[in-house]
């Protein structure tokens, strides 16, 4: 699992971002107010109504166990969200420290951190899953840490080469004349400058993030039962495939595959937004 940047590459339409806007509040409200939203408790079992078919008791029908998938699929929102949330964090935590003191102190160091970044990318995204999880043992932390590290070289590449960009403005050698200490400077002046360009390339990964999440719970690295996470559902939902009941796998797919383009679209018209430098 190799993640590659995304270079946003041409405009989108207003009224299909404002579509995609619309569908990322919506997945924020159902993960933020799940516990009112759902009409059932997503871990509710009910063994008379086994794989039932859309009906108006339960409007997306229910799964193996008789869980109603629309009260699941709604409670999977959080864990699926939020995952994606924290992965970025650490990604972002440990790319952009590693990005700036490369593009600050340049020389020697700035090649070590090039080529740790390299080796980095050398080694699939689901490498590091299996080398924390040799260490901490399977659950999403293991999943949120291991792809964290798999995302923290793609987001330090990117923060050195606009870091650089930055770091050759006048002002830049106008507060170093002044006396400000490097650690002032690039985390008082710098850093915040570079916030809107890194924010939008940010928005577009959060869609890699949540599909590389997804499939690590698929695999059955991540969340355990009985979350209600996406990409666990579908994985739970094999069975029914075969059996010709296909809601209880498709319906969370595709909850996956909307919210994630819906991401990519936002992320992009940010991108091109953020990232006019003046």
């Amino acid at each position: 699992m190799i993640i590659q940047p995304v270079t946003p590459s041409r405009k989108t339409k207003p009224w299909v971002f404002y579509i995609c806007v619309g569908i990322l509040g919506v997945a924020v409200a159902v993960a933020v107010f799940a516990d009112w939203a759902a009409p059932y408790d997503p871990s509710a079992t009910d063994f008379s109504a086994l794989y039932q078919q859309p009906t108006a008791e339960h409007w997306f029908g229910t799964d193996q166990l008789g869980r109603d998938l629309l009260s699941r699929v709604i409670h999977g929102a959080r864990p699926s969200l939020l995952g994606a949330i924290a992965l970025l964090a650490f990604a972002t935590a440990t790319g952009v420290l590693i990005g700036i003191v490369a593009a600050w102190r340049r020389g020697w160091v700035d090649t070590v951190l090039a080529r740790l970044t390299d080796v980095m990318f050398a080694f699939p995204g689901l490498l590091f899953v299996v080398l924390v999880i040799a260490v901490f043992d399977r659950g999403p932390a293991t999943a949120v840490i291991g792809m964290g590290l798999a995302f923290a070289p793609v987001i330090a590449k990117f923060t050195r080469a606009v870091a650089l960009e930055e770091l050759s403005r006048p002002y830049v050698d106008a507060y170093r004349l002044q006396g400000v200490g490097p650690i002032q400077l690039c985390t008082r002046y710098v850093l915040p400058n570079l916030m809107p360009t890194l924010l939008g390339y940010l928005v577009v990964l959060f869609g890699e993030g949540l599909l590389s999440l997804a499939a690590l719970n698929f695999l059955g690295f991540g969340a355990q039962p009985p979350s209600s996470e996406w990409g666990l559902m579908v994985q739970e939902g094999r069975s029914g495939v075969i059996q010709g009941f296909v809601g209880p796998a498709l319906i969370p797919g595709l909850a996956i595959a909307i919210v994630v383009v819906a991401t990519n679209v936002v992320g992009v018209r940010l991108s091109d937004k953020l990232a006019v430098r003046t």
